[in-house]
């Protein structure tokens, strides 16, 4: 049987409608599950995030450190016209513009869970479609096991490629399977808004069961290989990064618990939440049979 999505957060997990920039948008990926097959199930003690705190609380560090300095750093980065190269074991390679790549593909609006590698958390309505689609557009080889994306270099707008704060351009992958999943996506919105810069635009991997560093920003490469393509935080530090990233509560980072995670927006005292497995995904499970976790982490 072909797997069938299922939203399980509703507008309770995110925005009051009062605050919502595009409640259209929102509806719209709800009734879009639905016609996926899935249920809707409400979250009750997920603390709503607002856009304004989707945006301006972000690890960007092209854009400097602090959680703070993409948003008053990013707004001079140029993001249309924007090219996004297309190579490795495909069909159709080459150097796209990126409505050329995209701009026939359905996007669509998911609420999903957000969570950081460093144990904080948000509930985000992303607007995009399945990587799936696009490289389904592009033509898989035979032999291509593994898809690596590159995030664009810019030093002129970009302090924190110019302090060297990191070795860029930033690099992350995915196994093949898990890039052709169903929730795996590529998100060009939130809140049917176009990307901001700090979130990633024009267009950014979205991998909901994975630590949030896993999902790249500002997506300039894609190519598919044969080998496990590097990951920037994986090259960084090994020990505390694996490849995989995904969540799971039962692996702690050296330095800190991974059995829990604050949700942004929750205020400075509000009770942290229990992690749940691949970030309350159970569907991707399957992808890691005979794997263990504790190792391949």
């Amino acid at each position: 049987m072909a797997y069938r999505w299922k939203n399980t957060l509703t507008q309770a997990d995110v925005t009051p409608k009062h605050l919502w920039m595009n409640r259209r948008a929102v509806l719209a990926g709800l009734a879009g599950a639905g016609a996926l097959g899935g249920t809707v199930h409400a979250q009750e003690t997920l603390e709503p995030n607002t856009l304004e705190e989707i945006r301006s609380y972000n690890n960007f560090y092209e854009f400097g450190t602090g959680k703070s300095d993409p948003a008053a750093n990013a707004g001079d980065m140029v993001t249309d016209p924007w090219e996004v190269t297309v190579d490795g074991l495909v069909d159709n390679p080459g150097t796209y513009a990126l409505q050329d790549l995209i701009g026939d593909l359905t996007v669509e609006e998911r609420i999903y869970r957000f969570r950081c590698v460093e144990a904080w958390a948000m509930v985000i309505p992303w607007n995009g479609f399945e990587l799936a689609d696009l490289l389904n557009k592009v033509g898989v080889k035979e032999g291509a096991t593994h898809v690596a994306f590159e995030t664009a270099v810019i030093p002129e707008v970009m302090p924190g490629v110019r302090r060297r704060v990191i070795d860029f351009p930033y690099v992350e992958g995915l196994r093949l399977d898990e890039a052709m999943h169903p929730l795996t996506m590529m998100a060009t919105g939130i809140y049917g808004e176009p990307m901001a810069n700090q979130n990633g635009a024009p267009m950014r991997l979205v991998v909901p069961w994975k630590y949030g560093f896993k999902s790249i920003k500002s997506i300039v490469r894609i190519t598919l290989t044969d080998e496990q393509p590097p990951a920037t935080w994986n090259i960084i530090n090994p020990r505390e990064y694996g490849f995989y990233s995904n969540v799971n509560p039962q692996v702690d980072h050296p330095r800190w618990s991974q059995a829990s995670h604050r949700v942004i927006g929750g205020g400075l005292f509000s009770a942290r939440e229990d992690t749940l497995m691949f970030n309350g995904y159970p569907e991707v499970a399957s992808l890691y049979d005979g794997m263990d976790l504790t190792v391949d982490y």
